[in-house]
């Protein structure tokens, strides 16, 4: 049985619709076709980012669920394991508002209009060959529709499990739909467990249309084992804003293309990234916004830090169309070196097409400021505390934008266990 055969099969077997299954034939018959994605001053065209194992022959090991904390029956959540959708709640007063939380692949069943209608609105399958590979060969992923002017005060949260206990690739997608002047806030955590190699596809797409408000916030903790694309793209209508918190936590390699385009007047977004990078781990992010329209305003903020043979690239990329007058792009890439081994790099691009506009940019990579030690030291805290405060707070930009207390504290225990005896 060949690539197209497998790929037939797989969506007949999920039943999935006639249109789903064209694009999903239209994108394999385009990947020899397209070039990988540039992400500047990153090597990655050996890695292993194209396993085709859609569903694993062997056994799952459902002690995977076990990583899950103590579940808040009362709050909004789905937890997906692998290519499975094992626990998904929605209070019912949010259900007779019309908000949607499901997996994608139902959706496709249950609510075919608005899924046919939105995805690939951020991310169109046939930009290079990674987009169009997970087009192929996607095998899970989650719909979040938030209808006109419904404002959900509770965050939802969203748990993707990697199931490494078996082979099997992890190519998941995430739309999430505010229709206009909605409100969400939407909190994920990537994890994995096992430790099989695999390969990471993940495409998340924001939809925001005219006057709606978005708060995305992730934690991602990809295992040493798994080799990642992660991209996530917001498109933001007239007077809409999407707002980013991204910590990029992985221990394995990673590239990784954080966008939103702002294609109504006045949209708003702002990107918070912060990353770290130990071992010999090489992780490559990509953090652009493209103004497309008058008055929108766009900032991206990274901080990073690199520990023993690690590398760690931030490129941080501000585009202004032609004809966005008024536009703002600014952007800010900051990198803490804590070995003589490791290597960074912060590299800040600016394309300005347009004369009536403000933009700027500042980028730095350097070491902890011996300042703030000796401030700290000379009060009597010892001086490996003081290196870890001073670099918790460096980070901590993108901790108080995450709106789960229980979240945040999760990410400071992680990042306290990444720097280790700093």
């Amino acid at each position: 049985m060949n690539n197209m055969e497998q790929l037939t099969l797989f969506s007949k077997t999920r039943q999935e619709p006639e249109w789903f299954l064209q694009r999903r034939l239209d994108a394999y018959k385009q990947l020899e076709k397209l070039s990988l994605p540039v992400i500047e001053r990153v090597k990655f065209n050996r890695w292993k980012l194209f396993d085709k194992t859609l569903e694993s022959k062997d056994q799952s090991d459902e002690r995977g669920y076990g990583v899950l904390p103590n579940l808040d029956h009362d709050k909004p959540m789905i937890i997906q394991y692998g290519t499975r959708t094992i626990f998904e709640q929605l209070p019912i007063e949010l259900v007779e508002q019309g908000v949607i939380l499901t997996d994608l692949f139902t959706a496709m069943h249950d609510y075919p209009e608005l899924v046919q209608k939105y995805l690939n609105g951020a991310v169109n399958y046939n930009e290079d060959k990674l987009t169009a590979f997970h087009q192929a060969y996607m095998n899970s992923g989650l719909f979040l529709y938030v209808p006109k002017n419904v404002v959900i005060d509770e965050p939802i949260q969203a748990i993707l499990i990697q199931d490494s206990s078996v082979q099997e690739l992890f190519a998941k997608h995430v739309l999430i739909v505010a229709d206009s002047n909605s409100q969400v806030s939407y909190v994920e955590k990537l994890m994995t467990f096992g430790t099989k190699e695999n390969s990471v596809n993940i495409v998340v797409e924001v939809i925001a249309l005219d006057g709606a408000k978005v708060k995305y916030a992730a934690m991602d903790r990809l295992a040493q084992t798994s080799v990642a694309y992660v991209n996530r793209r917001g498109n933001i209508g007239k007077d809409a804003n999407v707002d980013w918190a991204i910590g990029a936590l992985n221990d394995g390699n990673l590239i990784a293309d954080f966008d939103s385009d702002l294609v109504g007047t006045g949209a708003t977004s702002h990107i918070k990234v912060v990353a770290i990078s130990s071992g010999k781990q090489i992780q490559g992010i990509d953090t652009r916004v493209t103004n497309y329209a008058k008055h929108s305003v766009g900032h991206i903020l990274q901080h990073g830090v690199i520990m023993d043979k690690a590398t760690l690239t931030f490129n941080g990329i501000g585009h202004i169309i032609k004809g966005a007058k008024g536009a703002d792009a600014q952007q800010e890439s900051r990198v803490l070196m804590l070995s003589d081994s490791a290597r960074g790099d912060a590299n800040p691009i600016l394309l300005i097409d347009e004369n009536d506009v403000t933009a700027g940019h500042a980028a730095s990579v350097g070491q902890v400021d011996e300042e703030q030690l000796f401030y700290l030291t000379s009060r009597g805290i010892p001086r490996v505390q003081a290196e870890k405060l001073v670099i918790r707070g460096f980070l901590g930009t993108v901790i108080s934008a995450i709106p789960l207390q229980s979240v945040q504290r999760e990410l400071i225990d992680v990042m306290d266990s990444k720097l280790g005896e700093v």
